[in-house]
């Protein structure tokens, strides 16, 4: 199964860091099923990647072992102010679309997406 989780929680609420477990959950549970797994954020969410950076944040290993099969839209990161940010952490920047990634492609190959 190749499976695309898409994360546009915001990082304001305490709704918004239950989407991004939820996500990261969902994404740590496909790739140990061996899916083909992509984690995407989009929108607000690229502020997540600073913040699971982070060794104190309570997600931070869940992110460590997902940070591989990750990325980062790259106009949402520059919208955001936290491009910089995504590139010090190494994080894939995603641009197929003018800027952003293109999730009708993912749907065209055949892959799931799930939006959090």
């Amino acid at each position: 199964m190749e499976l695309t989780v898409v994360v546009l929680a915001d990082t304001e609420t305490h709704g918004d860091l239950g989407r991004l477990a939820n996500a990261l959950e969902t994404a740590a549970d496909a790739a140990a099923a061996g899916a083909e797994l992509e984690l995407v954020f989009d929108g607000a969410a690229t502020r997540w990647v600073a913040r699971l950076e982070d060794p104190d944040h309570k997600h931070h290993a869940l992110w460590r072992g997902l940070k591989p099969r990750s990325g980062v839209c790259v106009y949402c990161a520059r919208a955001f102010g936290v491009l910089a940010q995504v590139r010090r952490a190494g994080v894939r920047l995603l641009d197929e679309r003018r800027g952003h990634p293109s999730l009708y492609h993912r749907l065209a190959r055949g892959a799931v997406v799930l939006t959090f």
